[in-house]
């Protein structure tokens, strides 16, 4: 989650399924596509698209609609979030550790637990397409997931604090990535807080 401004944060989660068209994208993951169907039955859709947004876990539509978005984004900021945090964020060979902590979930959010994702994310990246309806071109993206993981449970009147541990890909540069932490409504619901760090700089 790219932080754009005050309270806003984006990430970019690249889905796998256009890989059978001739041209492999070296940054999808079945993971971002099996959570994308997953917001899909949360959102009632019949089939699921690209490019498609999905804000505070609260609403979906599509990606390239920049009306829709600075209007799901206002909405998002408007509403109650918990504090996020990262302390001691260091980077060794081969890994990334921190420490988190949020604050506990209030009354006025209605959750009765959370579920807190850790993640790394490039800075940027460019690809070069040489197959494909994309052929020839230079795509670039923004804050691109590369890890999430679930490393536990936020539940009602307790706080959250954990020592996070992350592998990172062969060759990264920690100097690229982004931390990242999410609280979330189980099932794909709401987001009730995040945060975001760079990393070694």
């Amino acid at each position: 989650m790219l932080e754009l401004s005050a309270g806003r944060c984006l990430s970019t989660e690249h889905v796998d399924y256009w890989d059978e068209l001739g041209w492999k994208d070296p940054y999808s993951s079945r993971l971002f596509t099996d959570r994308q169907a997953a917001y899909g039955q949360r959102f009632g859709l019949r089939t699921v698209y690209t490019p498609q947004m999905v804000v505070d876990g609260a609403s979906e539509f599509v990606g390239n609609d920049s009306r829709l978005a600075e209007k799901a984004f206002s909405k998002a900021v408007s509403r109650a979030k918990i504090g996020v945090r990262f302390s001691s964020v260091s980077a060794e060979t081969g890994f990334v550790r921190a420490h988190l902590e949020t604050d506990s979930l209030p009354a006025e959010l209605g959750l009765r637990e959370g579920e807190v994702y850790v993640a790394l994310a490039l800075d940027h990246a460019e690809t070069q397409v040489s197959r494909g309806e994309n052929s020839g071109r230079k795509l670039t993206y923004t804050s691109v997931l590369r890890t999430l993981e679930r490393v536990g449970t936020l539940r009602a009147g307790d706080s959250f604090s954990k020592d996070i541990h992350l592998k990172l890909e062969r060759g990264a540069d920690p100097r690229s990535l982004r931390l990242i932490a999410f609280v979330q409504e189980p099932g794909y619901g709401k987001v009730a807080g995040a945060a975001m760090r760079s990393i070694g700089k």
